[in-house]
């Protein structure tokens, strides 16, 4: 039972929960937040994933699914639309 370890090339960064005031939060990088386009006020989403795992994003993930629905309807009744704007 003499296991190696295994490298693991895992981008992405460590966090630690740390005691803000009479909360917990997290310390986002500053790299991290660009890359977010995310500033001091903005939200952002947490979306659970399995096994303990989360997403962070800008994006609301309900407002992404809405906005492709209403573009395929756009494609459908594209002439609909037209003829409704006149």
């Amino acid at each position: 039972m003499n296991e190696t370890p295994r490298q693991l090339n895992i981008e992405g960064y460590l966090l630690q929960i740390k005691k803000i005031g009479n909360s917990l939060g997290l310390i986002l990088p500053k790299e991290l937040l660009a890359r977010l386009k995310l500033k001091e006020g903005d939200k952002f989403y947490v979306v659970e994933q399995t096994e303990r795992g989360i997403k962070l994003s800008p994006y609301d993930p309900k407002h992404s699914k809405a906005m492709d629905i209403a573009r395929r309807s756009f494609r459908k009744y594209a002439d609909t639309y037209k003829a409704l704007a006149k």
